[in-house]
């Protein structure tokens, strides 16, 4: 019964956040994993150029708390970073990172590739953390309490307008003018930020980058699984078709044991945390089994406990023993991996959990973002649909249950609270140009942003060119935002180059408007 959405914020350490929607216990894991991955890979390649001594300032700007009532005078303290080490002429580029849901590193303006861009254009880097998470959750709150009510002003809307005003006040501040070319980035729910600022304000942002952006909401994800089983199929990536005809076979099995009452051998066979008596605990560990694989998906490449290729060696290897044995077999190595004595299965724990209104310090804001996927975006990853290789027994309404449980949203509003979203700011065919969605086809994200195809690429705009998209071969979640490395795939490499190519003839065109 637990919220199997998976968060898809981009782990790169650069964000240092952990990204979007309810995720079970296991994607928490898995999360976290890539992000210490991602954490020693960028603090190695800072401390090999630690000569630089980038110039680094961490500031706070006072917004609104609510941009949409002028009679609300209440102000909250956001925090942001700016780094000057490239910005060596007062008309150079401005490249903006944008925070998610999460907590905001300074890394988000020393590593990573638009770092990479701005040593290139010698552009000035700030980065601006997300309303409500991190250090700037603090300041809008009575006793660091996450109740319902105090989260009324968490919004992507208001979230734009705060970067509006960031990007004035950061204009007022070093004395910028329109010959400062403005350029956003973000990745995951950022991404989809990126490119809606870019939309929402034209004349403030020149042109945006938005990487494994979600900008088309949607209440029953369906298509994020049939997504992970073409990644577990894809032999690019180390998968086959014999690995995902033994998921689909392990589970039909595990579904089979759980609805005959083997509910003690079950337990036993996956190292589950609790007896399994209540069905909502067998839903939550159906959940971390199969985010044991849906988190290979994503974030496949950047550090998980088992990468596509890994699960794939296990589940594809018929001679070593039945399906159900070697999905069990998974539950093992992954435990092993991850240093847990068992396998998460307690819905009770994870609903106190998401009803514990304390502000944690640090890290990702969980029931922050899961109030946003219920009163915006929906995201709830069920397994009704055949193409899904996991459980059915993994549906929509037991994930939307928790909405009135954690809330009080009601169920009933979730479906228009999605659509207008999606007619706020146009779905997957947003009237934007100049924006580059950049998107991998191993992440199972991808379905949700804008395509190679899409009736809202190529469309008119300065610079000669309208939005574009990019989908890379082989590539998991917001791949291209990490600092480039001498192992990066050929696709990858080449798409750099590309956004690359796009960021510097915006800045090209944008030089020759000027003059």
């Amino acid at each position: 019964m637990a919220l199997l959405t998976v968060r898809f914020g981009c782990l790169l350490l650069l964000l240092s956040l952990l990204g979007p929607v309810q995720s079970g216990r296991v994607l928490r894991q898995i999360q976290q994993r890539v992000l210490l991955t991602q954490r020693h890979r960028v603090k190695q390649q800072l401390h090999s150029v630690a000569a630089r001594r980038p110039l680094l300032t961490e500031g706070r700007i006072a917004q609104p708390l609510d941009h949409l009532d002028r009679q609300n005078n209440r102000t909250f303290s956001q925090r942001y970073f700016v780094n000057l080490e490239f910005w060596h002429r007062s008309g150079g580029p401005v490249f903006l990172y944008i925070g998610g849901e999460g907590t905001l590193s300074e890394y988000s303006v020393l590593a990573g590739h638009h770092v990479s861009m701005a040593a290139q254009h010698s552009a000035l880097l700030v980065s601006l953390e997300h309303r409500y998470y991190g250090q700037s959750a603090a300041s809008t709150l009575d006793n660091d309490q996450l109740d319902t009510e105090r989260l009324s002003q968490l919004s992507s809307q208001q979230a734009l307008y705060d970067l509006m005003l960031f990007q004035q006040y950061i204009c007022m501040l070093y004395g910028l003018t329109s010959r400062n070319t403005w350029i956003s980035f973000g990745g995951s729910y950022a991404g989809s930020l990126s490119a809606w600022l870019r939309g929402k304000f034209p004349h403030l942002i020149y042109g945006a980058v938005a990487s494994s952006a979600p900008v088309k909401a949607q209440l029953n994800f369906t298509e994020y699984n049939k997504v992970v089983a073409k990644s577990l199929s894809n032999p690019v990536v180390g998968g086959s078709d014999q690995c995902v005809l033994a998921v689909r076979q392990a589970f039909s099995v595990l579904d089979s044991a759980l609805r005959s009452g083997r509910l003690s051998s079950v337990a036993t066979d996956f190292q589950s945390c609790t007896a399994l008596s209540d069905p909502a605990d067998r839903r939550e560990l159906l959940s971390s089994l199969a985010g044991i694989a849906m988190g290979a998906a994503q974030y496949d490449g950047q550090g998980v406990p088992l990468s596509i290729a890994q699960v794939c060696a296990i589940m594809g290897n018929s001679s070593s023993a039945d399906a159900y044995t070697r999905l069990a077999q998974l539950a093992q190595a992954y435990l092993q991996q991850v240093g847990e004595p068992c396998l998460w299965s307690s819905f009770q724990q994870r609903l106190s959990e998401l009803q514990d209104i304390r502000l944690q310090p640090g890290g990702v804001g969980e029931r922050q973002w899961s109030y946003q996927t219920c009163t915006e975006f929906g995201y709830y990853q069920s397994c009704e649909d055949p193409s899904c290789p996991f459980s059915p027994l993994l549906t929509l309404q037991a994930q939307t249950q928790l909405c009135p449980l954690v809330f009080g949203v009601s169920e009933d509003r979730l479906a228009s609270a999605v659509q207008f979203t999606n007619s706020y700011y146009g779905s997957d065919s947003p009237a934007t140009y100049r924006v580059l969605y950049v998107n991998g086809d191993v992440d199972p994200w991808h379905v949700l942003s804008v395509l190679p195809g899409s009736s809202c690429c190529g469309g008119r705009g300065g610079g000669g060119e309208g939005s574009l998209a990019l989908l890379i071969p082989g590539a998991s979640h917001c791949a291209d935002m990490a600092p480039p490395y001498l192992t990066d795939p050929p696709a990858l490499r080449e798409a750099r180059q590309e956004i690359e190519n796009h960021v510097a003839n915006w800045l090209n065109a944008a030089e020759l408007e000027a003059i």
